[in-house]
């Protein structure tokens, strides 16, 4: 029996060894104030208010054509490779 008694004696407690216990810290509620609308508003969060420059008529029909020109080789390999395998499909399909 006292070989049982040293043992528990050797393992410190778990009421022991754990530190007391802190106050947790509070944090701060956010109150939103609800106008009732469906949509947020962000109009005041943004400070500064630059004028937009609008984009002339000639430079955008340029980088429109410039994009379009890049599109054009992707699309109609795409269209090609749908093409193709719709042929395979009807081929299998025994309608061909």
């Amino acid at each position: 029996m006292s070989a049982k008694k040293k043992k528990n004696a050797e393992q410190p407690s778990a009421e022991k060894s754990a530190p007391a216990e802190q106050p947790k810290e509070r944090k701060v509620k956010v109150i939103y104030y609800d106008d009732g609308s469906t949509v947020a508003d962000m109009s005041g969060t943004r400070k500064e208010k630059t004028p937009r420059q609008k984009t002339p008529l000639k430079e955008q029909a340029r980088t429109f054509f410039t994009v379009m020109k890049k599109m054009v080789i992707p699309m109609l390999a795409t269209l090609a490779a749908l093409t193709i395998v719709y042929i395979i499909i009807l081929a299998a399909a025994g309608r061909l």
